[in-house]
């Protein structure tokens, strides 16, 4: 592999750079807005469960005693 020298690294960086296609401010917020939508689903459907679980393991619990 040949070595490049520290000026034609960055010029390499800079072309690879012009090539990104950066999204919209429009589809960052939508995107952002679709992450926060699915934690907030995450969130309640683990609630849900936990208490699902702990409520059998509690009810399990209590008929041995």
């Amino acid at each position: 592999m040949a070595k490049t020298n520290p000026f034609e690294f960055m010029q390499q960086v800079r072309q690879e750079a012009n090539k990104v296609t950066w999204p919209s401010r429009k589809e960052v917020g939508i995107t952002t807005l679709m992450v926060v939508i699915f934690m907030v689903v995450s969130a309640i459907f683990f609630f849900a469960a936990d208490s699902i679980i702990r409520w059998g393991v509690q009810t399990l619990l209590s008929l041995g005693s």
